[in-house]
């Protein structure tokens, strides 16, 4: 019995070695692969690069602007920051200094886009975002804005974004629709054809006829409405119409 006691300790002291020994080997797996982040601010992009390559992690220059304090060809900014604590294999980001700005920012306003496209690209400058908005009375296709404005100083970018001037549509004729109840409706429909609008075939409407009684004194006898008279019109009188709007007229029958 006590054999087979000193058998299961020994059993159980051989689990817990392994279980230890088992944590041990992933603690040093886990943050074998880990790794502080240097700080690369202020360093040449090639040094920053053989820096990070030493600490396998992926340095890539996600960006450059002009800086007054940095010199130029230095890491300006970094992400993830320094003391961050990554995998190996992390990507980092850094943005390039340009050092101070040099570059004059040409007046490209008035001017076509595609000319003004040139204008930026041949002066060292990067083509930034392009906007297009209607403008009245400037052809389509000008330059209206531009970011950084002409001749601007202290700018962070290389870059020039600009606002061009889409063609305008012109809006189409505008008709205030007139009243045409009590009119024929080849008389109505003319005038609505050569107005440049439409309608399409009329409604009828039919008519009750009035009897005939002996009138009061002083009041004459209703007049009945003859056949084919416009008695009512969509759109109503007074609306704002177009040439896309069709005029539905109601005759009497």
């Amino acid at each position: 019995m006590i054999r087979f006691f000193r058998l299961g300790l020994v059993a159980l002291l051989l689990c817990v070695v392994a279980l230890l020994s088992a944590i041990t080997t992933m603690h040093f797996a886990i943050h074998g692969a880990e790794v502080s982040v240097p700080d690369f601010r202020g360093l040449t992009v090639a040094e920053a690069m053989r820096k990070a390559a030493a600490l396998d992690l992926n340095l890539s220059v996600d960006n450059r602007f002009y800086s007054a304090e940095m010199p130029s060809g230095r890491v300006l900014t970094q992400t993830p920051a320094s003391g961050v604590t990554v995998r190996r294999e992390w990507r980092v980001r850094i943005t390039q200094s340009l050092g101070p700005q040099r570059m004059a920012i040409p007046n490209v306003i008035g001017q076509p886009e595609r000319t003004a496209t040139i204008s930026i690209r041949r002066g060292g400058l990067d083509l930034g975002n392009v906007a297009h908005m209607p403008y009245p009375g400037v052809a389509g296709g000008t330059v209206i804005a531009q970011n950084p404005a002409p001749d601007a100083e202290g700018v962070e970018r290389p870059s020039l974004s600009l606002l061009v001037a889409d063609a305008t549509t012109p809006a189409p004729p505008a008709y205030v629709m007139p009243d045409f109840t009590g009119q024929l409706f080849p008389t109505a429909a003319a005038t609505i054809v050569h107005s440049g609008l439409k309608t399409g075939p009329p409604l009828e409407a039919r008519m009750p006829i009035a009897s005939i009684t002996p009138t009061d004194a002083g009041q004459a006898p209703t007049t009945p409405v003859p056949p084919g008279t416009v008695i009512s019109q969509a759109p109503p009188p007074g609306s704002h119409i177009d040439a896309s709007t069709p005029v539905q007229f109601t005759v009497a029958h």
